[in-house]
């Protein structure tokens, strides 16, 4: 667990949990990079997820429940919320990041770097030059956390997302560079990235894999990339 410095003088009763999940698996046959296209649903495997997910959450004091509107995201946070006798919020603000390559398959050996048309887009890391920039994600994802962290203010609340949003956001948190190898996010399928607060401080931030066993090996944080296998970054 890593975290940020805090004021002694804060009120240490007020502690506020906030739970970012990253969304199960989701069937893609084509292996394209889905993005914010709609119709991209949880596959069996990521019901799965969704459920090892929220039976590990059961006993928590879970309060507030939200997703991102993609399916894929409310398909995994609703078994979250139906365990604890929630009703399920939509905050946009939690949305996949914008790519331009949305659409069009992006992996090892094949896929859209290969065409010269789209090296345009691959000028600035920083910014990112094909979607996104990486600033916007952290103000939006900050803004959805401070909603959750007030909605469930004295409890827990779980948000669920994607991956890139909730990579760069856990960066920002820990006074990371937000441009980054996108193989090295420490962000697997189902995983919860954990902000907890004192008041409206965030004072530490952990990470946890309630449903690893059911992740694919070539998946999981770290792992090599597998030609033919998943091609899609977007989740």
């Amino acid at each position: 667990m890593t975290g940020t410095s805090n004021n002694s003088t804060d009120n240490t009763s007020d502690i506020t949990v906030v739970h970012v999940m990253r969304h199960g698996e989701v069937a893609n046959p084509e292996g394209v990079l889905y993005g914010r296209l709609p119709g991209y649903h949880l596959s069996e495997l990521g019901r799965q997820m969704a459920d090892r997910v929220a039976e590990h959450l059961s006993s928590r004091d879970v309060t507030h429940v939200v997703a991102s509107p993609l399916e894929r995201a409310q398909e995994t946070a609703t078994p979250i919320a139906k365990a604890h006798g929630l009703d399920l919020a939509t905050d946009g603000r939690l949305i996949e990041a914008d790519n331009v390559f949305q659409g069009k398959t992006f992996g090892v050996g094949d896929g859209a770097l290969k065409k010269p048309g789209n090296w345009k887009y691959l000028v600035n890391p920083f910014k990112p030059s094909w979607g996104e920039p990486y600033v916007d994600q952290v103000v939006r994802m900050m803004a959805a956390l401070d909603a959750a962290k007030d909605a469930a203010r004295g409890h827990e609340a779980v948000l669920v997302s994607h991956q890139l949003p909730i990579w760069i956001v856990r960066s920002y948190v820990e006074r990371r560079r937000l441009w980054h190898d996108p193989r090295k996010r420490q962000c697997t399928l189902a995983s919860l990235t954990t902000f907890t607060y004192r008041g409206d401080k965030i004072v530490s931030v952990g990470y946890t894999e309630p449903a690893r066993d059911l992740v694919p090996a070539h998946l999981l944080a770290g792992a090599k990339p597998v030609k033919g296998k998943d091609k899609a970054f977007g989740a």
